[in-house]
């Protein structure tokens, strides 16, 4: 609910913003984004959500907790940008993998101080990572973090791994601490994990999509954290099943929806965001397809970023997925526009059509012998 007004949350990936400042909106109402991004330092944790009072301006992405000022700036301009646009963000603190600030930086740092860090995943339970405590106030708004409407949600990290655990157990205790600690500094956001969607051991058969990837994450026991107030999935079946045909990829995609979708609501009974899908213009199983959602949901049932989304002139951030308005056939882009007036649109019946409840309530409230007359009206 926005305002007390239901809310789509679609929208793009746009990881990049914080180096770039740049894009065009076309009724997006949702951008998730890296809190920090190379060549500043990568201690990003705490990018966004808090900062040291006693900033530090060195730039050596070697030393814990040294960061470079203009990481906030980008973020602070970011988030005043957004605001201004009516634009939702989701700020990720940080990535499983090694661009844009990824555990491994954790990791190296550990070790810089004498930590015997054997592996990556030691990211989750190595007492060395820490989060920071500032409460700061944007630059450009005057508003803290903490209280600004603009911030949709954080996200705990992108797509948690840790294979080393195929138990579950590892990740599960990492966001049940991080989840209260984000809660007990900002209890105005929502919260969520960041995950893929990959079910856990417990899980049955049916339930085990792809075979190679028990990843250390389980999307029933992790979603239902304390804390964490929305569940998320993604979905690249051409990077799951490369061997499949775009057949049998599509299938994987509706039964992969599908379930999310029921145990979500059924057993989870919280939103769900599809937060990353698309198909890569780089497979070899099939031709270019750049920026076309190809397995996006045609229902509102459930809603979320494709990405990233790119503007000219930024062609080393492309990974295949990429999204560029500029250079999207017109058919392409105005699906795009005409889905995500649908989600306006849809949102704007479903609070007419509440409004319309309360009325008819108004004489049933006055004078309860009209309780069947109203019904029959309603009717």
């Amino acid at each position: 609910m926005l305002n007390g007004d239901p809310f789509f949350a679609n929208g793009f990936n746009a990881y990049w913003l914080m180096a770039w400042r740049r894009s065009r909106r076309r009724g997006q109402g949702l951008f998730r984004l890296q809190a920090g991004l190379p060549p500043w330092p990568r201690h990003s944790q705490d990018l966004g959500l808090q900062r040291r009072r006693q900033r530090k301006h060195q730039r050596s992405p070697d030393l814990p907790g040294v960061y470079d000022e203009r990481v906030f700036q980008g973020l602070d301009f970011v988030i005043s940008e957004a605001g201004k646009y009516g634009i939702r963000l989701i700020l990720s603190l940080t990535n499983n993998y090694d661009s844009f600030g990824g555990k491994r930086q954790y990791a190296s740092w550990a070790r810089s101080q004498g930590q015997a860090i054997s592996s990556d995943d030691e990211f989750f339970t190595n007492p060395s990572d820490f989060v920071g405590c500032d409460h700061e106030v944007n630059k450009f708004t005057g508003v803290a973090y903490r209280d600004d409407p603009t911030i949709f949600a954080w996200e705990l990290m992108n797509e948690p791994r840790c294979p080393s655990d195929p138990s579950g157990k590892t990740v599960q205790d990492w966001i049940a601490e991080m989840a209260a600690y984000v809660k007990s500094v900002d209890g105005n956001h929502l919260l969520e994990a960041g995950l893929e969607g990959f079910y856990g051991q417990s899980a049955p058969a049916e339930k085990q999509f792809v075979a190679d990837h028990n990843v250390g994450t389980d999307f029933i026991a992790n979603n239902q954290i304390k804390g964490i107030d929305f569940a998320t999935v993604h979905s690249y079946p051409d990077q799951w099943l490369p061997a499949a045909d775009e057949e049998a990829q599509l299938g994987f995609l509706n039964r992969w929806l599908d379930a999310h979708l029921e145990d979500a609501r059924e057993v989870l009974r919280k939103p769900l965001l599809v937060a990353e899908f698309g198909k890569s213009s780089r497979s070899p199983a099939s031709p270019p397809r750049r920026g076309r959602p190809s397995s996006a949901p045609s229902t509102p049932r459930s809603t979320g970023p494709l990405g990233p989304l790119l503007a000219e002139g930024m062609e080393s951030y492309g990974d295949g997925y990429e999204v560029v308005l500029e250079e999207l056939h017109w058919t392409t882009s105005n699906l795009i526009a005409q889905n995500c007036r649908k989600l306006r649109h849809l949102g704007k019946l479903i609070a007419r059509l509440r409004d319309i409840g309360r009325l008819e309530l108004i004489p049933v409230v006055r004078s309860p012998h009209r309780l069947s007359f109203a019904r029959d009206a309603k009717n």
